[in-house]
């Protein structure tokens, strides 16, 4: 049974529904400013040379053209980005990214030189003017490739970014226990964001000599890195964000923002800036490839007693955020399972492919794809049923991970698996030359962000004479509700209407800071942070109210804007005119409040045992597909979603998450593939790069379940990258279900099917 609440659970109308669904939301790339400026980018067409010479005098000369900036004319080579607010915890910096490639280029599309002119089509034009000298070295693009010996090097001296590892037990012991040993490999494919908004904004400084960016990002606290690569202080640097269109992690790193800086700097003159979509798609950050071998061994009554798991992604040319998300990726290579005896072994690897990064599931997802195929690969091995074996390992509260975690909270995996194939029903008739499969997957992710990084997070709350409720904080709403989702946290506490809520968010010089909407941490962080701040609003009001009423404060209750009895209820007061009793008293009636997240030391490096994250989220995905035999076309028949969310905070917004993550799987499964040649993407637009339409989707099902036990607010626990990541592993075991081979290599496209019912891969 629910904690009965009045306003959190409900699908209330998102405080950004309306301007959204009017077209009244400017978002960055709608900003104008008097006397603006335009920028291009020079990108490199190649994907490793060596700039042999630069000549922009021919750009500068065509009437219009401003500026033109290259590495020379930088005060700081490279993008001094730490993790974002986080003093002194580094990503490992072999590989650290140049704002403008001055020497050589390592991937097709890196940015050579900025152009600033008076009109967009001026800008256009001096690109082609420009003289660029390249002399091409050779490439490597494929990370197995780079470790070899004699591999032309991109990073450090081996071209390895990072490693992490785990070991748990004694790896042999645990084989030697096994009736089987089941080895696969596994991979996944590069992968675009393909948000509706580009990467975009506008920059200027103002008459106190601020620079200020208003742009799309998920991270307001990049001001922090702009001032450091410019040698400015802190102070002197504005970020405001927009209502973002779409980020899932490609908005995590700075996009625009130094080049957007630079430019008004140099020029001293309002800029804007914003990536085509060929841009964006062939050139921002992607999704890791991974290669993923898993070696299982397993009872013949299904008991998993080892697993030897070796990771390898393929970062690109710069490290960004790599190493982290192979952190992510070591924590989560076996799974939501029990196995008494791990080793994992992973390595990031630079090449001369486009840089990968931050991309919604980071790290998990890619794991999720290899251990959930593997799972499936076990149960036939013992001719068992596949969730008859999860269910045999599934993970329990008090369990250990495989990185040494004890489980806290409620882990309804039995639940979430059994309700989602469920509600698949009946199986859809087989029609002549059709194939049906159905398929499932479960996993676990983590919401918030890793312990050891003293993570925190603010909000401002308080009440005006008239009862209303104002929140402050730096959140910035990537589409998911986030600002949404912290009214309702706070009209729960106070006990007022969300149309008598207003928030002020995501401006890094007058909003309280709340950190990156990253790593679904907004929730648990902001979500906690308003929280606090809104019951010490509460505390302090209603023991007022009892001082002037004299009543007991533990009596009093707020709801509909009024003060309560508990006992009647009985209205003594409105919340308005105990806001006006406090002003003239002198009594706060705001707070700004902060909320720590949990902390432990850093993971032991030579095991990796120890406290990653703070808490998961548990669910499974099931659908069902129909495959030609003749032709290989598959079809997603239903696609079902099953998350335990701890609390919904906003249901409707919760059960968007879950369809969402839906769709965004089905896409990834069966077409989406940057498909790089010789490092040079081959899907240039969204004309090549394909994305499911609404009629490539089935009805898709969001089922929430709710054991309020996350260590979000009420309970909650995240579910904005969770979602995602059981949906394309279930999407292959449908299909190894249906034409029973499988298939390992993501996207499982017509021609890929046809060919491995025709070779009948085992």
């Amino acid at each position: 049974m629910l904690t009965p609440l009045k306003i959190i659970g409900k699908g209330v109308r998102r405080t950004d529904a309306l301007i959204k669904s009017t077209g009244e939301v400017a978002y960055a790339a709608d900003w104008e400013m008097p006397r603006m400026l335009h920028l291009k980018l020079l990108r490199s067409p190649h994907p490793s040379a060596r700039i042999v010479k630069l000549n922009s005098q021919p750009a500068l000369a065509i009437p219009g053209v401003v500026t033109v900036m290259t590495a020379a004319d930088l005060p700081q080579r490279e993008v001094q980005a730490d993790i974002p607010g986080q003093t002194g915890t580094k990503a490992h910096r072999l590989g650290e990214a140049p704002v403008l490639a001055e020497k050589v280029v390592r991937y097709k599309g890196e940015p050579v030189a900025i152009i600033a002119a008076e009109r967009l089509d001026i800008a256009e034009k001096a690109l082609a003017a420009i003289e660029v000298e390249y002399e091409e070295l050779p490439a490597v693009t494929h990370p197995l490739e780079a470790l070899k010996r004699g591999a032309p090097i991109v990073a450090g001296t081996d071209n390895i970014i990072q490693t992490h590892r785990i070991v748990k037990g004694d790896i042999e012991a645990g084989f030697a226990q096994a009736d089987h040993i089941i080895e696969h490999t596994y991979t996944s494919q590069h992968i675009d964001h393909a948000y509706l908004e580009p990467e975009a904004g506008v920059a200027w400084l103002d008459s106190n000599g601020v620079l200020n960016l208003r742009i799309s990002t998920q991270v307001v606290e990049h001001f922090r890195s702009i001032a450091k690569t410019l040698g400015l202080p802190e102070s002197k640097v504005r970020v405001m964000g927009t209502l973002v269109g779409g980020g899932f992690g490609g908005k995590e790193d700075m996009t625009v923002e130094l080049f957007l800086a630079l430019a008004a700097l140099k020029t001293r003159r309002p800029v804007k800036l914003v990536f085509t979509r060929e841009e964006s798609v062939q050139f921002s950050t992607k999704r890791h490839p991974y290669i993923i071998k898993h070696t299982y061994g397993v009872t013949k009554d299904g008991l998993l007693t080892a697993a030897k798991v070796n990771l390898i992604s393929d970062a690109g040319a710069y490290s960004y955020l790599s190493p982290w998300v192979l952190l992510y990726s070591t924590g989560t290579a076996v799974g939501p399972y029990r196995i008494p005896h791990v080793e994992v072994n992973a390595k990031s690897v630079a090449t001369n492919n486009v840089v990968a990064s931050a991309f919604r599931g980071f790290g998990s997802y890619q794991t999720a794809i290899a251990y959930e195929a593997q799972m499936d690969e076990v149960a036939k091995t013992l001719n068992m049923d596949p969730l008859e074996l999860r269910e045999k390992n599934y993970l329990h509260p008090g369990d250990t991970t495989a990185f040494g975690q004890v489980i806290e909270g409620e882990v309804w995996l039995p639940q979430t698996a059994r309700t989602a194939m469920e509600a698949l029903g009946e199986p859809a008739p087989a029609k002549p030359g059709k194939k049906i499969g159905r398929g499932l997957a479960s996993t676990m992710t983590s919401y918030g962000r890793i312990t050891w990084f003293h993570d925190t997070s603010e909000a401002w709350v308080g009440v005006e004479l008239d009862g209303s409720v104002v929140i402050r904080t730096g959140v910035p709403d990537v589409g998911a509700g986030q600002v949404s989702a912290l009214c309702q946290i706070a009209a729960e506490v106070l006990g007022v209407d969300m149309d008598n809520i207003s928030i002020h968010a995501t401006d890094s010089a007058v909003t309280p800071l709340a950190g990156t909407t990253t790593a679904t941490r907004q929730l648990l962080m902001s979500g906690n942070a308003t929280k606090l701040a809104s019951e010490k609003v509460r505390s302090v009001l209603l023991g007022l109210a009892a001082k002037e009423l004299d009543l007991e404060a533990d009596d009093l209750d707020l709801q509909d804007g009024q003060v309560y009895t508990k006992e009647g209820p009985e209205h003594l007061m409105s919340l308005a005119d105990l806001a006006k009793k406090a002003a003239a008293q002198g009594v706060p009636r705001s707070y700004l409040e902060m909320y720590r997240a949990p902390f432990s030391d850093p993971i032991d490096p030579e095991t990796g045992q120890g406290h990653i994250w703070p808490d998961f989220t548990f669910g499974s995905t099931a659908v069902e597909v129909e495959i030609d035999e003749e032709t290989g076309e598959i079809r997603v028949l239903k696609a079902v979603g099953c998350h335990d969310v701890g609390r919904a905070i906003n249901m409707a917004a919760v059960e968007g998450q879950i369809e969402g993550s839906l769709a965004m799987g089905i896409g990834a499964a069966l077409m989406e593939d940057l498909a790089g040649k010789n490092g040079h993407p081959q899907a240039l637009s969204f004309a090549e790069y394909l994305l499911p339409t609404a009629g490539d989707l089935p009805e898709l099902q969001a089922i929430v379940l709710e054991s309020e036990s996350g260590k979000g607010p009420f309970g909650a626990k995240g579910i904005g990258e969770p979602a995602l990541n059981s949906v394309v592993p279930a999407i292959a075991n449908a299909i190894h279900n249906a034409i029973g081979v499988r298939i390992s290599d993501p996207p499982f496209t017509a021609e890929k099917i046809v060919r491995h019912i025709r070779q009948g891969t085992k």
